[in-house]
Order: structure tokens, then sequence, then C-alpha cells
């Protein structure tokens, strides 16, 4: 009986912990990038003023660490979006203002490895409580608009 209970109880522990490496419903996308730091925030840059968005600030957050004399890889976050749709998806519910304007980050590992972070909007639905079927359709479009962006920054 005690194999039995001992059995139904690793399993148990396997079941749960089987979906721990499970991609779908992730509220962060990360894509590599084949350019450095320097050149992806560049590229990231001129493809939002070249697709009409508005890039409001880019924060260098290696920089700023320096400034208290302490080290940190690069690590750049772009602020960009388009006012226009972020003021329907606020319409929707006001706590989107806390998402928007949009931002993804530029990091670089120890090993030399730049990617671009940013927020699935899916998520967002689900954290705003989203319902309006308008503003779901919104969240889709910006979907593929940061996947558009990052894929594009991120080729040579």
């Amino acid at each position: 009986m005690k194999n039995l209970l001992l059995g139904l109880m690793t399993f148990i522990l396997m079941f749960i912990f089987s979906g721990c490496e499970n991609k779908k419903g992730t509220f962060l996308e990360i894509v590599n990038s084949q350019n450095s730091h320097e050149q992806s925030v560049l590229k990231l840059q001129n493809i939002i003023r070249d697709q009409g968005l508005t890039l409001f600030d880019t924060i260098d957050h290696q920089a700023n660490a320096t400034t208290v004399k302490l080290d940190l890889k690069p690590t750049t976050v772009v602020v960009f979006g388009n006012p226009k749709m972020g003021t329907v998806l606020m319409n929707c519910n006001p706590t989107m203002g806390l998402e928007l304007p949009l931002r993804i980050l530029i990091s670089t590992d120890y090993e030399g490895l730049t990617t671009f972070t940013y927020t699935n909007p899916e998520y967002w639905s689900l954290k705003h409580n989203i319902k309006d079927k308008n503003c779901l359709s919104i969240l889709q479009k910006a979907k593929g608009a940061l996947a558009d962006l990052t894929e594009k920054s991120s080729q040579k």
C-alpha cells in the first residue's frame, strides 16, 4: 500500500511539473538578435520611425547603472507606440495605461547573445479583463506588430 501511494504521488508530481516547459500562454516573447546590442537598438528605432510609430524614449539601463557606480550588461528599453491605438485600448479599460506605450527590452547576456523581449499583448486581455471584440482585435494586431518589429530588427 505504501508503494502504491508513493507511486501515485510521484505520478501526480510528474504530471504537475510536466507543464513547466509548456510555452503556451507565456507572457514574455523573446527573439534572438543576429546583431550587436547597439545595432539592435538602432535598427529597432529606425524601423519604428519608418513604420510611422511614435518613438517616445530610449532608456539605457547600463548607462544609468554606471551613474551609481554599478555594472550592468547592455540593457536598453525602447518605448514607442501608436497613440490612436493606445487611446482605444485605454477606453476599453483605463488600466491599459499601465502597459502603454509599448516597450521592447534589448539585452545582452554574459555570452554576448543579444535578445529582444516584450510582453505578449494577449496577456493584457486577461490582466485587464478586456472582452470588447474591437479591443481584442487591436491586441491581436499589436501582437503581430511586436513580432514583426522584433523579427525585422533581429536580422542582419
